[in-house]
C-alpha cells in the first residue's frame, strides 16, 4: 500500500507553503488508495508545543485532510537511541569534539584557500586517549554519520534523474552534544519503521535526500520513492516564512476564504490545470498527477486566491452552503452568489434585500420614480416581474437603457451595482419597493 507522510514541526502554525506539501501528499494517497500519516517532528521539545500541534490539526481538518495515522517523534526516543547505538557499533556514527567556533574558523580557512567548506573528518583520526583527554576537559561529543562518499542516484518523480556525490558533503551531525536528535535520523527511522513508500516534499530537501538514502541503506531499510516539488514564493517573489501571518492557514480561514479554494489553488499552482477551481475533492483527486507539477517556483498571490474563491462561490449550489446561510433561501443564494468574493459578503446583500437601505434619488429622477411607483404590478412577484414592470415604465416615461435602469437600481438598493434586479426584486418585495421609491 502507498504510504506517505506530512511531518510538520509543532513550533508554529502552518502557512500555505507547508500546507501545499500536506495537500500534495494527501492527494497522492487518495489517488493511489494509500495512507496519509501526520507525523509531528517534535524532537525540539523546548520549542514544540501542544498548542501548535492542535493548531496544525485544526488547519488540516479545515482543509479537508484527515490523517489515517498520527505519530509523535517525542514518544519514540527509546527507538532512536537503540538505532543510534547500532549505528555506532557498525561504525556509521562517530564522535566529534569540535566546538561551533572551531568549526566556523576551519570553514573560513578552507574557503580562503579556495576549498569547499566540507568537514575534514579530523575526528576519525583521534585515538581513544585523545577522546578521553577531550572529555576530561569537559567536552561532550556530537555524532556524525559517516557518508560513503559516492554518487547517490534516484529518479525523482517530479525532477527526473538526480545525482549527488556525497563526497562533496560534510558528514551530517545527527546527534547534538546534549544527546538530542536533529531532524535527519528520526525522520529516516520513522520512514523505515512506518513503511513510507513515497516522500513528497519541497526541493529544499534534495541534497538532504542523498544523505537520507545512505542512512536508510545503513539501517537495511527500503528506500522510498522521492518527489521534490518547487517552493512557493509570495507575490513579491520572496520565500514564505512559517510565521508570516497573512499566509497562514488559520488567517486564511479567519479571512473568509473557502477551504476548497485554498486546496485547489495550492494543488494546481505550477500546473496547466490552474485556470479554474475544482469544486470538490473528487474532481481534484481525479485530475491529480505529480508529473503535472512544474519545477519552476510558483508565486502565491492572495489576490489570485480571492479571484479563485469568487469563481468557486459563483459555481457553488445552495445545498453546499445552506448550513452556513441561516434564514436565507435558495432563491436568495442564486440571486447574490455571482456578486460575492467571500461567503461573508452575502450579509451586504441580505441588508439590501431586507433593509435598512438609504435610497439614492437624484432630483431630476423624482418624477420618473413617481411614475415607476405607479406602474408597480400587484403581488405576488416572480422572476418575470422586473421585465414586465420596466416595460411598463419605459412605455410611460420614454426612458430606456441606463437612464431607465440605473435610477431604479439606486432607489431600490442604494447602490449602482449588484445582482440582477430580475432576481433581487421578488426578494425585496412590493412593500419595501414602494417605500424606497417613495423616499
Amino acid at each position: 500500500m502507498t504510504i506517505v507522510r506530512f511531518a510538520p514541526s509543532p513550533t508554529g502554525r502552518i502557512h500555505i507553503g507547508n500546507a501545499r506539501t500536506a495537500i500534495l501528499n494527501w492527494l497522492f494517497a487518495q489517488k493511489t488508495g494509500g495512507q496519509f500519516i501526520l507525523r509531528y517532528d517534535d524532537t525540539d521539545t523546548a520549542r514544540s508545543t501542544e498548542e501548535y500541534a492542535k493548531g496544525i490539526a485544526t488547519d488540516l481538518a479545515w482543509l479537508g485532510i484527515e490523517p489515517g495515522r498520527v505519530e509523535w517523534q517525542s514518544k519514540r526516543f527509546g527507538r532512536y537511541d537503540a538505532v543510534a547505538d547500532g549505528l555506532r557499533a557498525a561504525g556509521f556514527l562517530y564522535p566529534c569534539y569540535e566546538t561551533a567556533d572551531e568549526l566556523d574558523r576551519r570553514r573560513k580557512r578552507q574557503q580562503a584557500r579556495g576549498l569547499p567548506p566540507v568537514y575534514d573528518r579530523a575526528a576519525l583520526k583521534l585515538s581513544e586517549d585523545d577522546r578521553k583527554a577531550l572529555e576530561a576537559q569537559g567536552r561532550k561529543p556530537h555524532w556524525r554519520f559517516r557518508l560513503a562518499q559516492k554518487t547517490v542516484e534516484w529518479n525523482d518523480l517530479i525532477r527526473g534523474p538526480v545525482h549527488i556525490d556525497t563526497a562533496n558533503l560534510s558528514d551530517p551531525v545527527l546527534i547534538r552534544e546534549d544527546g538530542t536528535y536533529l531532524y535527519t535520523l528520526p525522520s529516516v527511522i520513522d520512514d523505515v519503521d512506518f513503511g513510507v513508500t513515497h516522500v513528497i516534499r519541497g526541493e529544499d530537501h534534495v541534497v538532504n535526500t542523498a544523505v537520507q538514502i545512505e542512512i536508510t541503506a545503513a539501517l537495511g531499510g527500503r528506500v522510498p520513492d522521492y518527489a521534490h516539488h518547487s517552493l512557493l514564493t509570495g507575490a513579491d517573489g520572496k520565500g514564505l516564512s512559517k510565521r508570516l501571518g497573512s499566509l497562514s492557514i488559520g488567517q486564511m480561514r479567519e479571512d473568509g476564504f473557502e477551504a476548497m479554494a485554498v486546496v485547489s489553488h495550492a494543488a494546481l499552482l505550477g500546473t496547466s490545470d490552474n485556470i479554474h477551481p475544482c469544486t470538490d475533492y473528487k474532481e481534484l483527486v481525479e485530475g491529480f498527477d505529480l508529473h503535472k507539477l512544474s519545477r519552476a517556483p510558483a508565486r502565491f498571490d492572495e489576490a489570485e486566491l480571492g479571484a479563485l474563491n469568487a469563481k468557486l462561490l459563483h459555481m457553488t449550489p445552495y445545498s453546499a452552503v445552506a448550513g452556513r446561510l441561516p434564514g436565507q433561501s435558495e432563491e436568495f443564494w442564486l440571486a447574490v452568489r455571482g456578486n460575492i468574493v467571500k461567503l461573508a459578503d452575502v450579509s451586504e446583500w441580505a441588508r439590501v434585500v431586507a433593509g435598512p437601505v438609504v435610497p439614492v434619488i437624484a432630483a431630476e429622477d423624482r418624477d420618473f420614480l413617481a411614475q415607476a411607483k405607479s406602474a408597480l404590478p400587484p403581488a405576488p412577484w416572480d422572476g418575470s416581474t422586473w421585465k414586465s414592470w420596466t416595460e411598463a415604465v419605459k412605455a410611460a416615461t420614454g426612458r430606456k437603457g441606463k437612464p431607465l435602469f440605473m435610477p431604479l437600481r439606486l432607489a431600490l438598493t442604494g447602490l449602482d451595482h449588484g445582482p440582477e434586479l430580475a432576481a433581487l426584486l421578488p426578494l425585496i418585495g412590493r412593500d419595501r419597493a414602494l417605500e424606497r421609491l417613495s423616499s
